[in-house]
C-alpha cells in the first residue's frame, strides 16, 4: 500500500535542508545505530525543493539496509556523498556490507524481490523500490 501511495499521497515540493533531513533520519534510527554501532559520515548535503517526508524515508531505507547487510566482522560504516550534475543533484550511500551481485542489481529494486531469506535477513522485500519510485517522483 505505501508503495502505491507515493504519487498519489505525496507533499507538495518545499525548499529543505538535506542535511537537517539526514540528521533526522539518524535521530529515528538512533537504537539501530547504537546497538550495531554504526559510524555515519557524510558530505556537505545542499537543500533542495523536494517532498521532505519521502526523502528522510529514502535516507532510512538506505540506512537501515547499510545496518542489516552488515558484515558480521566489522561495525557498519555508511557515508553519504553528494555531487552536483548540471542541474542536478546526485546522492550516493556508500557502506562496508555484504554488497549486491551486479548480476541482482536490477532485481532488488523490484517491489517484493528478496536476495536473500527471510530467516538470514528480515524484511519485506520493499524498501528499495519504495526508495526507487520516490526517485522517480522526484525526477
Amino acid at each position: 500500500m505505501d508503495y502505491s501511495r507515493i504519487s498519489t499521497h505525496g507533499k507538495s515540493f518545499t525548499r529543505i535542508d538535506t542535511q537537517q533531513i539526514l540528521e533526522t533520519a539518524i535521530s529515528n534510527l538512533q537504537f539501530l545505530i547504537t546497538e550495531n554501532q554504526a559510524i555515519i559520515t557524510h558530505d556537505v548535503l545542499p537543500e533542495l525543493k523536494t517532498d521532505e517526508s519521502q526523502i528522510i524515508r529514502i535516507f532510512q531505507n538506505l540506512i537501515d539496509n547499510g545496518i542489516k547487510y552488515k558484515k558480521k566482522t566489522e561495525a557498519p560504516r555508511i557515508h553519504i556523498a553528494c555531487k552536483k550534475k548540471n542541474n542536478n543533484y546526485e546522492f550516493s550511500f556508500l557502506d562496508n556490507g555484504i554488497g549486491i551481485d551486479m548480476h541482482f542489481h536490477d532485481r532488488v529494486f523490484v517491489i517484493f524481490q528478496r536476495l536473500h531469506s527471510r530467516e538470514e535477513y528480515s524484511g519485506s522485500g520493499i524498501g528499495l523500490s519504495i526508495a526507487k519510485r520516490i526517485f522517480e517522483r522526484h525526477g
